[in-house]
């Protein structure tokens, strides 16, 4: 199965860290991602730019509005994604525990939905 691991960080916690220590988590996540990648567990995964370069579009009766930044105000911010294969939710958990950012955010884990077998309900 698959899950997405969506990644969300408080920047006023990632302020706070001492110095080079946001570096020295990086480079473990980096790490930690390179062997999920060699073991065929991660699919995917990217960084999001800062959510003041976001762009909110919503359409409510015809009419498009398009707002700068995050349209909801949060003390976490989504700041990237990883894509991996795992067996069960609870393995999927487990993965993202290994990830630094739970200390100064969260990660949310959500299954990934059999998009196919809704194209076909659908007939699309």
């Amino acid at each position: 199965m698959q899950f997405l691991l969506l990644v969300y960080t408080d920047p006023a916690l990632l302020d706070a860290l001492p110095e080079g220590e946001f570096d020295r988590w990086m480079k473990g996540c980096i790490e930690h991602a390179d062997d999920l990648k060699r073991e065929g567990r991660l699919l995917a995964s990217q960084q999001l730019e800062p959510p003041a370069t976001a762009k909110s579009v919503r359409v409510r009766q015809g009419r498009t509005q398009v707002l700068d930044g995050p349209f909801a105000e949060t003390k976490e911010v989504l700041a990237g994604f990883n894509l991996v294969e795992a067996d069960s939710l609870e393995e999927a958990v487990r993965m993202a525990e290994a990830f630094p950012w739970t200390r100064t955010g969260s990660i949310e884990v959500r299954p990934v939905r059999d998009f196919e077998a809704v194209r076909r309900r659908v007939g699309a």
